[in-house]
């Protein structure tokens, strides 16, 4: 045996121990990511539910408990004191109202980080209500900017304020309070908005108002739709192309591709030749198909690129040389997680997800819990246990 082989680098947050209070879409990204990244990850369960709408449980752990008896917060204290990261998703108010709020929990384990990740914050008017993404992304400001002018504002799915700012955000502020950690030895608690995420990420349309990027009503500017060389086409065969060719030198290279003069057109940069620009541009893309726009702009700077499709985006040539995409066991395709670090990459569970409370048993267990704790706790309905049958 070659004693000189050197073990490949445990992953960036090996070693770290995370708590994920269930809950809805934004929280399991949060506790996907940092799982992926090599964290130890335990989804925490309701109690006597059998299906959960997590689908971004890759590499978590489940246990179920009874977080309304007293039996099941003592549980999920005994867990907060050996863990590093808590996860919550609640309303303000819910976690304090069940006796394990930060100021009780910090106090049992002062190096925990409690991530507290909601959609308006743990403070002001609308701490107490319900709300959805496109709830957060209203009072974020960001909405208003978003669509055509003469149109509802549009929203980009659930993305903006569950995920980017959310999620995303979330995760980022676990990371610095860990390494804060290192030097202070000390938790923190953290207070993560999805509408101040959401708003934060939008720090670029609000910094650069003063250079007039945004002085048209929405949907008229350069980068919200009204350009002709900042926008979408429909190609011969009812696909579509992505064009960014703000450059001069990029756009030069898009009329280029198109086949059109710029001695026959108005300034690139004439606001109110857009829209005729924009329905000849239209005219010439509808003259060839995706796959021919690609063979003339595929290695141009034209910054001109097909719009993918979900069945086609892990075989582009691009995301398949780089292995952006990936199947897991059950050959479900999902996105490599980002960024890629060059030593300690994510390496993301490729098993199936897991079953509510199927770990709870070996988790406890690997907390302190005696088998006859465990057994006792089953019996006063404080925990449940999902053994699935062997599927053989």
């Amino acid at each position: 045996m070659d004693h000189h082989a050197r073990t490949p680098p445990a992953m960036a947050l090996a070693g770290v121990r995370v708590l994920e209070l269930a809950g809805l879409a934004p929280v399991p990204l949060c506790g996907m990511i940092l799982a992926d990244f090599g964290a130890k990850v335990i989804r925490v369960d309701k109690y006597n539910t059998t299906f959960s709408s997590d689908t971004m449980a890759r590499g978590k752990r489940s246990i179920a408990l009874n977080l309304k008896t007293p039996e099941g917060i003592g549980i999920l204290k005994t867990l907060c004191k050996q863990s590093d990261v808590l996860i919550e998703p609640f309303r303000h108010g819910v976690m304090e109202s069940l006796g394990i709020g930060p100021e009780v929990i910090l106090k049992e384990n002062p190096q925990l980080i409690y991530a507290r990740l909601s959609g308006f914050g743990q403070s002001g008017k609308y701490a107490k209500s319900a709300g959805h993404d496109l709830n957060f992304v209203s009072i974020s400001g960001l909405l208003s900017r978003l669509g055509k002018q003469h149109e509802n504002p549009t929203f980009p799915m659930n993305l903006l304020a569950d995920f980017a700012g959310g999620s995303y955000t979330c995760a980022l502020g676990i990371v610095m309070s860990l390494f804060e950690r290192t030097r202070s030895g000390r938790g923190q608690v953290i207070d993560s908005s999805m509408v101040e995420g959401a708003a934060y990420l939008g720090s670029f349309v609000w910094k650069s108002q003063k250079l007039g990027l945004w002085s048209r009503p929405r949907g008229e500017n350069m980068l919200d739709g009204g350009a002709p060389f900042y926008t979408t086409y429909v190609t011969a065969d009812g696909k579509y192309m992505a064009v960014g060719a703000i450059e001069p030198q990029f756009y030069k290279e898009l009329l280029k591709g198109l086949d059109l003069d710029p001695s026959d057109l108005p300034n690139q940069m004439s606001f109110s030749d857009w829209p005729s620009l924009k329905k000849q541009f239209a005219v010439k893309f509808l003259e060839k198909t995706q796959e021919q726009w690609c063979q003339i702009y595929d290695g141009t700077d034209a910054c001109v690129t097909p719009v993918l499709s979900f069945d086609n985006v892990e075989i582009h040539q691009h995301n398949k040389e780089r292995g952006s995409f990936f199947s897991n066991d059950e050959g479900e395709v999902s996105p490599r997680p980002a960024p890629l670090l060059s030593r300690t990459p994510a390496e993301p569970s490729s098993s199936r997800d897991p079953f509510i409370g199927e770990h709870t048993n070996e988790v406890l267990a690997e907390y302190g819990f005696s088998a006859k704790e465990i057994s006792d706790l089953k019996s006063c309905r404080a925990i449940s246990c999902h053994n699935p049958k062997s599927q053989l």
